[in-house]
């Protein structure tokens, strides 16, 4: 059994972030506060350029040539070459002098290290998606509402039953077409939901995949109240996901335990995979609710 290491993503985001940048822009997670109640925070043009460039180089397999990034990415050669030159400096990105490509710098893995770190669970959590994992013969995994995000925090595989790999610590995607991203669509407001909804949209990442907000509704009302989500080749063909809400003592959804299965055993197993995700979230809420030692 292991945990999978964080995953890159979120370059939507930070596309969306650059074009909404105004002085009406939203203020995003880890932004200081205003300074005062009718101050904004501006979004770093510059920054969101780099960040942009830096994903760019890490999703190309070979890395990227400073015409490819340019390209890639709408921006001006010199514009391109002085914010990879940045990134090189920071060592976040290395120049690959004998092919004149760029590549991902070493010093890149400390973020996901980092991000390890800050999602790691107390060792009760671990035991109870262990448990789930065993119980149901499937990658079993936890995540947890981070701000207005959901992201895997911990997860339990085996040779036998490995994790999705696009599910890895870290993953905070498509929540309209995961199972534990349900289960925390279901549990916030009408207009938080809304909101979030309009920013992110409702991408078919398959033929199955929930696009219609209406449909969506009818989905998440049916998951409120029936405590648990069910998926099946929403978000990857051949693949079906289920997911139970963690909760606080006061009732407020704060995470979700999930397996995922090819959708044939989820199909003929459903009943007990079920029992198994419904006791994994019942432990969970319970382990948090023990008091800090």
């Amino acid at each position: 059994m292991s945990t999978r290491a964080p995953r890159r993503g979120g370059g939507a985001r930070l596309r969306v972030a650059e074009e909404a940048a105004g002085p009406d822009a939203p203020a995003v997670e880890g932004a200081p506060a205003p300074r005062s109640e009718g101050a904004r925070t501006p979004v770093l043009q510059s920054a969101t350029k780099a960040l942009r460039v830096l994903e760019a180089v890490a999703e190309s397999p070979a890395g990227m040539t400073a015409k490819e990034v340019s390209a890639h990415l709408g921006l001006a050669l010199p514009s391109t070459y002085h914010l990879l030159s940045t990134l090189v400096d920071a060592g976040y990105v290395v120049h690959l002098s004998g092919k004149a490509r760029y590549g991902v710098g070493y010093k890149a893995r400390f973020l996901g290290q980092a991000l390890t770190r800050q999602l790691a669970v107390p060792r009760e959590v671990a035991a109870a998606i262990r448990r789930v994992h065993q119980e149901s013969d499937a990658a079993a995994y936890y995540a947890v509402y981070r701000e207005d995000e959901v992201v895997v925090a911990h997860v339990e595989e085996s040779d036998r039953r490995p994790c999705v790999r696009a599910l890895d610590v870290g993953f905070n995607e498509a929540m309209h077409a995961t199972a534990f991203g349900k289960v925390m669509l279901a549990a916030m407001g009408a207009a938080d939901r809304a909101a979030y909804l309009e920013q992110a949209g409702l991408a078919a990442l398959t033929p199955r995949t929930i696009t219609d907000r209406g449909t969506l509704e009818e989905h998440l009302a049916h998951v409120r109240d029936s405590g648990v989500a069910l998926e099946l080749e929403e978000f990857q063909p051949g693949l079906g996901c289920m997911a139970a809400p963690v909760r606080t003592p006061s009732g407020m959804v704060t995470g979700s335990v999930a397996i995922s299965l090819p959708v044939a055993e989820v199909r003929a197993r459903r009943w007990p995979l079920e029992r198994a995700v419904r006791h994994g979230a019942t432990r969970v809420t319970r382990a948090l609710a023990q008091p800090t030692r």
